[in-house]
């Protein structure tokens, strides 16, 4: 375990307070340090850093910052004015001015007094940083998709497994009461023989032309090259910096599909206890992509122009990143709004006192973090996981990209007699960033 751990922090700070005279302490440590007047003692507090701090990271950061045993004390990003703005939300959070900001977070991964990280740059740093992170000691939770391609999947997890880190893929659905209960009820046999899963996921596209080169701006304002990392050059425009990056085949992942895929086809993998497996077989057509177990479940990829738009066959008011299992006994279906729907009605009773919670919420995946962190468990939605339900997905995208069926070994993860596929398993990078 690397020397900046919690636990050996935790066993130094303990040796030297029990040698100290106790009559001194008040006047040498910080009631809040000792952990007085109910707050965490530095001992058990994790230190957390952030990279790229847009709208999710935002939003994951509000909820984790509620958690009195976390305290974040750094943030990178290559944008200024998000560098900013993170800085005010942690600094008003803790009412001083002790958060650090980074343009480059390799600088912020040097800092040995910081455990864990949070990353949520786009798509495309995703993997990278967490490699990196992995690699300089510190625990990872990662947005979603993790990796961009199959071969940064398998990149990252190894990564994970080799240096013992804690990972978390950021697709906290699996921490969410009504998901959990669609997916205990698949598991208890009461739906009977589970037969066919659905997954709703965005219609894919592949956005490949360049938005109009602008003046690239001043490296402290935006560093362009650093925004870009491992992906392709192109001239800067103000729109990829502002979120506008989604779509473009060199940033996003597998063809705008993981953006729900990551999470919906993750549900219905563990619906089907498939965790350490994937589908087989991925048949594309003009309205989705139909995928086939070893064991005979059928896992189908619906395709929705927009988040909001209307859904055919799926329940409206259940909200965005709606899943559907199904078994010859009866169904369930559930979505973002937190609200669960069963057949036959002799199921009610099963789901009528259910908390309803928002599936964007963060707050139970984030806690499951840090308890993984001090206890050194797997969490929810570890290496593995992430793994496996993300081959999935960009398996079945470029099913659909190469517009024909694809078959894959489960067990090498490599597709059987296409070398075309294969070779679109990976992509390359520039050098100067490329993770080795």
């Amino acid at each position: 375990m690397a020397a900046s751990s919690p636990s050996n922090r935790r066993k130094f700070i303990a040796g030297t307070a029990a040698g100290a005279s106790l009559a001194a302490l008040p006047t040498i440590v910080p009631a809040r340090a000792l952990g007085l007047n109910q707050q965490v003692a530095a001992s058990d507090r994790i230190n957390l850093g952030v990279i790229g701090i847009g709208p999710r990271c935002t939003y994951d950061l509000q909820a984790i910052l509620q958690h009195a045993d976390v305290q974040c004390v750094a943030i990178a990003d290559v944008q200024r004015v998000r560098r900013d703005a993170g800085k005010k939300l942690v600094d008003d959070h803790y009412g001083n001015q002790d958060c650090k900001l980074y343009r480059d977070m390799r600088q912020l991964l040097d800092r040995k007094d910081i455990d864990a990280v949070i990353v949520a740059t786009g798509d495309r740093w995703h993997a990278p940083a967490s490699m990196l992170a992995a690699e300089a000691g510190k625990d990872v939770y990662s947005e979603k998709p993790c990796g961009i391609t199959i071969a940064k999947c398998q990149q990252l997890a190894d990564t994970i497994e080799r240096t013992g880190r804690v990972f978390q893929a950021g697709t906290q659905r699996r921490s969410v009461p009504n998901f959990q209960k669609a997916v205990e009820l698949a598991h208890s046999g009461k739906l009977g023989k589970l037969h066919t899963l659905y997954a709703s996921v965005y219609e894919p596209a592949l956005e490949t032309q360049w938005l109009p080169g602008q003046p690239t701006p001043n490296r402290d304002d935006c560093d362009w090259n650093l925004w870009l990392g491992p992906a392709p050059w192109r001239p800067y425009n103000e729109k990829y910096v502002q979120g506008r990056w989604r779509g473009y085949y060199d940033f996003d992942s597998g063809a705008k599909l993981l953006d729900w895929g990551a999470h919906t086809v993750d549900l219905c993998q563990w619906a089907n206890q498939a965790d350490d497996t994937m589908p087989i077989r991925y048949v594309p057509t003009d309205k989705g992509i139909t995928c086939y177990y070893e064991n005979g479940v059928r896992l189908v990829l619906d395709f929705l122009k927009t988040p909001f738009a209307e859904r055919p066959g799926w329940v409206q008011d259940l909200g965005t990143c709606p899943v559907r299992f199904v078994g010859d006994l009866g169904s369930v279906e559930t979505g973002d709004s937190g609200g669960i729907v069963v057949t036959p009605t002799s199921l009610a009773k099963e789901v009528e006192s259910l908390q309803r919670v928002r599936g964007l919420d963060v707050s139970a995946h984030s806690r499951n973090f840090l308890d993984c962190i001090k206890s050194r468990e797997l969490p929810a939605a570890n290496a593995t996981v992430m793994r496996r339900s993300h081959i999935a997905c960009h398996a079945a995208a470029l099913s659909w990209i190469l517009g024909r069926e694809l078959t894959i070994d489960p067990k090498t993860e490599t597709f059987v007699n296409d070398p075309e596929a294969n070779s679109l398993c990976a992509r390359p990078e520039r050098d100067c960033w490329s993770y080795t």
